[in-house]
């Protein structure tokens, strides 16, 4: 059984910085395809970036958030993490991280991932 869980949530002022973790157990980790969406209220899933396990782990982002987070993982401790900068009051939202194990080129898409942890809130106060 695979089980994800965030945490380093929190309430931040506007410019301020969030590092979330995301801890994976349940299978080898060092393989797999991580993601971070969010989902503010009355919104889709949206996602925000993903860290491949091939190619000495490639990054993507959204346009929204390029630039100001990062995303990172550390496989000898199954956990990546999402450095969040210059956070924005419209960067508030609940982050879920996500697995997905077959690395699929369609990244952007939740439907891609197979597990996902309960999610962690960001608020960003104006």
């Amino acid at each position: 059984q695979v089980h994800l869980v965030e945490s380093g949530g929190g309430l931040v002022q506007t410019g301020g910085s969030l590092r979330l973790s995301c801890v994976a157990s349940g299978r080898i980790f060092g393989s797999d395809a991580m993601g971070w969406f969010r989902q503010a209220p009355g919104k889709e899933r949206e996602f925000v970036g993903t860290i491949r396990s091939s190619g000495g782990s490639t990054t993507y982002y959204a346009d929204s958030v390029k630039g100001r987070f990062t995303i990172s993982r550390d496989n000898a401790k199954n956990t990546v993490y999402l450095q969040m900068n210059r956070l924005k009051p419209e960067d508030t939202a609940v982050y879920y991280c996500a697995l997905d194990p077959y690395n699929s080129s369609g990244y952007r898409d939740p439907h891609e991932y197979d597990y996902w942890g309960q999610g962690t809130q960001v608020t960003v106060s104006s």
